[in-house]
């Protein structure tokens, strides 16, 4: 069985006493139950993996030893998923789990012309990411961008060297994603809409800043299926 796996801020050096923090202490001693001596696995998210030995079991800041470290490289493909938000808070929280067990790097959150929702709580949508982060027995967790408008985004990243794409579900032009050579050297983002789909106007404006659009399939899909359909086409 995997040792128990928990998530927490950089650690500066091994043979080092860290005290976790009391979610993290509850976890352990209430809820496992473990004791002073027995092992578990830290990361920060940033690469590195921790085995740390329990040295004072405390249910508000258990204290551990820790005892060996490894850094993990990035992951080989950076991956983008530029996703409008939704009316229904839990698909988006769906999507952030799945996206983060499938590998994505980055999740940007976008406020689109006929985006619904727009309120973000960013420290839930954090949280899931690290549960999910820690259920995948992942090292790296990726970053959660603030929401932003659409147009800005574009402009933000206009410049940028990157594969880009966007689906969308007007019958322009457009190639399937699953035939496209993809470049594992460069990040590949990809734009998804919201559930009404972008403008033709958002849709023109992407273009000119050398977005390809794109089809993910015959069937037109929800905003977080067709988020999560688009980043296993990207990671295979």
């Amino acid at each position: 069985m995997p040792l128990p796996f928990f998530y927490t801020q950089p650690i500066s050096s091994l043979n080092k006493i860290v005290v976790l923090n009391e979610d993290n202490s509850k976890h352990i001693v209430q809820v496992l139950r473990m004791q002073a001596g027995e092992v578990l696995q830290l990361t920060d998210g940033k690469g590195n993996l921790y085995f740390a030995k329990i040295a004072e079991a405390h249910k508000k800041n258990c204290s551990v030893n820790i005892i060996q470290s490894s850094t993990a490289v990035k992951p080989a493909k950076d991956i983008c998923l530029a996703v409008s938000l939704v009316k229904n808070n839990t698909r988006f929280e769906w999507l952030l789990e799945k996206a983060t067990e499938i590998g994505v790097t980055q999740i940007v959150p976008l406020l689109c012309a006929r985006t619904e929702k727009q309120h973000f709580r960013y420290e839930r949508m954090q949280g899931i990411l690290v549960s999910a982060m820690l259920q995948s027995q992942q090292v790296w967790l990726p970053v959660l961008h603030e929401p932003v408008k659409f147009t800005q985004y574009i402009s933000h990243i206009k410049n940028t060297a990157q594969q880009k794409f966007i689906a969308h579900c007007e019958e322009n032009e457009k190639l399937q994603l699953s035939s496209i050579p993809l470049n594992n050297n460069s990040t590949k983002l990809m734009l998804i809409g919201p559930e009404g789909d972008f403008t033709k106007e958002e849709i023109v404006l992407a273009v000119q800043n050398d977005f390809t659009p794109v089809s993910l399939g015959n069937t037109r899909l929800r905003t977080e299926t067709a988020a999560i359909v688009a980043a296993v086409l990207l990671a295979v």
